[in-house]
């Protein structure tokens, strides 16, 4: 279920996250779309790359940064970058724009380390060499921030033919369950002959934004808009 709307307006325009998007787009058209799959190849992150068994194209201490801005298909940027527009301006609005930038980063890296890990313990050296590419790492850190600091907020999606308002505990918390359980598949499909999602980058990711906007906000540094307040409209 793609979401619609999470039924909160940032306080202020949400400049970080708008450029994150543009960023993203302009890679994809400008850099990607050009040359698809010389693209892909060469900056991508490859797993194989972090314990030497390959030689990447690019170091990978730069292709993990590369490769958060980079996508597969349309409907791969398209789905990011929705889940991005939603869930994004409200943790900016909290965080601040320095810090979310920074989070945002800070949770993409750790996303891909967390999936090279898994890869690279549990998966084959085919899947190694596949090149990891995607900015849903460092949204899934977005989306464990939201759940922290949104947990009420109504998320409109549509179910079916109907348009229904779920908590975003429940939303974000099924979608993270999805990504934990089928975190297996993420490493049996990460194969020489098509590759797949990666699983345990959402994964990881979601768990590091979650835990860092825990302390964040038990510190005091961080403080979400009040949605106690606000009308919830009524289903239709």
């Amino acid at each position: 279920m793609l979401p619609l709307s999470d039924g909160l307006h940032a306080r202020r325009f949400p400049i970080v996250n708008v450029a994150l998007i543009a960023a993203n787009f302009a890679v994809w058209l400008l850099y990607e779309l050009p040359h698809l799959n010389a693209a892909v190849y060469h900056a991508s992150f490859y797993p194989c790359a972090v314990n030497n068994a390959c030689h990447a194209p690019e170091p990978w201490e730069v292709s993990w940064f590369t490769s958060m801005f980079m996508h597969g298909s349309w409907d791969h940027i398209l789905g990011n970058m929705l889940f991005l527009a939603i869930f994004g301006k409200n943790v900016e609005d909290a965080f601040g724009r320095v810090r979310y930038l920074a989070f945002y980063v800070a949770g993409g890296f750790v996303a891909t380390m967390t999936q090279t890990a898994v890869t690279l313990l549990f998966g084959t050296a085919a899947a190694a060499r596949v090149p990891n590419l995607g900015a849903s790492g460092a949204i899934a850190a977005v989306l464990g921030a939201f759940i922290v600091l949104y947990p009420t907020a109504r998320i409109r999606t549509l179910l079916g033919i109907f348009f229904v308002q779920i908590p975003a505990w429940v939303y974000l918390g099924g979608w993270f369950v999805y990504q934990l359980v089928d975190g297996n598949f993420g490493i049996a499909s990460a194969s020489a002959n098509g590759g797949g999602v990666a699983f345990f980058a959402h994964v990881g990711g979601f768990v590091f934004g979650a835990v860092v906007t825990l302390f964040l906000v038990n510190g005091g540094r961080v403080v979400a808009q009040s949605t106690a307040t606000r009308p919830v409209p009524a289903f239709y």
